[in-house]
């Protein structure tokens, strides 16, 4: 007997392997079952590849199946041509009996198009099984069509009592080495990472992604008067970074500046990278941006280690206005999930 919510399930676990790879794409994956058994299966593997449906289909042996086969897919498939042709017109052509939906695509360019695709070839539709899992999985890409911005996590370690730096900036080390090495695996899932001035001049980070497998995220960092010494590290063109600043708009090659108003509202900041196709960003401070985007109210999740250390006095770490949804203990650090709305 099938079992549809196990098959939607198993969907959802391919999509999720193709993270940190597939943006500005959404996740997705593609289970096809007929008489009761799993016969193919994919997802989206890399950004201007093929489609979760196309690995699926490929993987089928017996095609004679596709004509009494269900296919569970997290994401409305798509129906325009873009990188790929649309998904909907190949389960047409396989002859599927039914394609089962978890969450529909609130992409313009889709919007219920590849629904009514499969319909009017006379394929039986379901929609909304595990609906609010894919969305979630997907949140990054429905932050960026349905809010017109990227998603935002905001990232900081504090100490026992409440400070994310000492007086004179600096931080080395209030977390331990398993927190540090969580946040270059996060590094890799994002499509960007931005500090501010203070945290690029004092810490003279790298932004790339050690300790872990994955692709570095395209560097940022707000330095309105342009102050910041060129010789930094995040000035190296190693990877692609962008300094937004109040006086200039210049780009070259893996280094682009970009000039704003003077009041660097994070909203500004914001549209400027959507139009850059980014659609994630892990803002790692310091304390001021931190605090910059929560008043704004622009941001999706924290993510907070409390250490055991204690500095008695120094920069004060945000104050989160709600409490947090989830907690883990990483050795001797505690972790905080926070998720706004």
């Amino acid at each position: 007997m099938e079992n549809p919510a196990a098959y939607m399930r198993r969907a959802l676990e391919l999509a999720e392997l193709g993270k940190g790879s597939v943006s500005p794409n959404p996740m997705v994956g593609c289970v096809i079952v007929a008489d009761g058994k799993i016969i193919g299966e994919g997802y989206h593997q890399q950004y201007g590849g093929p489609h979760a449906e196309v690995h699926a289909v490929n993987s089928v042996q017996d095609s004679s199946l596709f004509s009494k086969a269900t296919v569970y897919v997290t994401l409305e498939p798509c129906a325009h041509f873009g990188k790929t042709p649309p998904c909907a017109n190949l389960l047409v052509q396989k002859g599927v009996k039914k394609v089962v939906i978890a969450a529909m695509d609130s992409n313009p360019l889709v919007g219920g198009k590849g629904v009514e695709i499969l319909k009017r070839a006379g394929i039986e539709v379901e929609t909304g099984l595990l609906e609010q899992e894919a969305r979630t999985q997907n949140r990054r890409f429905f932050t960026q069509i349905e809010q017109n911005r990227p998603y935002v996590i905001l990232k900081w370690a504090q100490t026992a009592d409440g400070f994310v730096a000492r007086k004179d900036f600096s931080s080395k080390w209030i977390s331990n080495a398993l927190s540090r090495q969580l946040v270059h695996r996060w590094r890799g899932e994002e499509d960007a990472i931005l500090v501010g001035k203070n945290t690029a001049a004092y810490d003279n980070p790298s932004l790339n992604v050690r300790d872990w497998e994955g692709k570095d995220p395209i560097r940022i960092v707000l330095d309105p008067e342009l102050s910041l010494d060129p010789g930094l590290k995040l000035f190296d063109r190693n990877q692609a970074t962008i300094c937004y600043n109040t006086l200039k708009t210049e780009e070259s090659e893996n280094l682009a500046y970009v000039q704003v108003s003077p009041e660097m509202h994070p909203s500004e900041i914001l549209t400027d990278l959507k139009q850059r196709k980014i659609q994630s960003v892990l803002i790692e401070g310091g304390a001021f941006i931190l605090k910059k985007f929560l008043n704004a109210e622009l941001w999706d999740e924290a993510r907070v280690f409390t250490s055991q250390v204690r500095f008695g006095e120094g920069i004060a770490a945000p104050v989160m206005p709600i409490p947090p949804s989830s907690q883990i203990q990483l050795e001797d650090d505690l972790l905080s999930f926070y998720i706004h709305g």
